[in-house]
C-alpha cells in the first residue's frame, strides 16, 4: 500500500499534466513485477489506444529518471474500462445509482461483501442498497470495489461520452 501511494505521487503530477486523471496503481508479481497504472481522461471522453500510448512514453521518461522500483519491470498502462474499479470518493459519488461490489479487509456485521447500488458518500462511509436493506461501508475499511457491468452502466457511459465529444 505504501509503495502504490509513493508510486502515486511519482506519476501522479505527469498524468494530471497531460490532461489525464490517476485511478489506480497497483504492483503485482515478485521476479518481475509489473506497474500497472490505470488513468481516464479528464475531459471525460474515452480512452483511445493513443492516449494510453502518450501517457506510457511519458511515464515511462518519469520513471526512468525517478526509478522507484529496483528490479525490472513490467509497465502497463490502461484505462479503468466500462466496470471500472472505485477506488477514490469521488468515484462512488460519480457513480451514484449504479450497481457495484464491495469487499472489505475485516467482516462487517458478519459479511465482507456487499453488492447493490451505490447512493454515495457520507462521512467517510459509502452507502448502498443492497437486496438485504442500506449498508454504510467505511471507506477506510474498503479491500476492493469496482461497478458491475448493466445496461443502465453502458447507457451512462455513452450518453457521458458524448456529452463529452461534443463540449469540446
Amino acid at each position: 500500500m505504501e509503495r502504490a501511494r509513493a508510486l502515486e505521487d511519482i506519476v501522479g503530477p505527469t498524468i494530471e499534466g497531460l490532461g489525464y486523471e490517476l485511478v489506480r496503481v497497483v504492483v503485482t508479481g515478485r521476479d518481475r513485477p509489473t506497474l500497472q497504472i490505470m488513468a481516464e481522461r479528464a475531459d471525460r471522453k474515452a480512452m483511445r489506444v493513443e492516449d494510453c500510448e502518450n501517457l506510457s512514453r511519458a511515464l515511462s521518461a518519469k520513471l526512468d529518471v525517478e526509478d522507484p522500483i529496483a528490479s525490472q519491470y513490467v509497465l502497463e498502462v490502461s484505462s479503468p474500462g466500462i466496470d471500472r474499479p472505485l477506488v477514490r470518493p469521488a468515484d462512488f459519488e460519480r457513480f451514484a445509482g449504479h450497481v457495484a461490489k464491495v469487499e472489505t479487509r475485516a467482516p462487517l456485521d458478519g459479511r465482507k461483501r456487499f453488492s447493490g447500488r451505490l447512493l454515495g458518500v457520507a462521512e467517510s462511509r459509502v452507502r448502498i442498497e443492497t437486496k438485504e436493506g442500506p449498508a454504510e461501508v467505511p471507506l477506510a475499511d474498503i479491500a476492493r470495489a469496482k461497478l458491475l457491468l448493466t445496461d443502465e452502466l453502458i447507457a451512462a457511459t455513452k450518453a457521458e461520452e458524448k456529452a463529452a465529444a461534443t463540449a469540446n
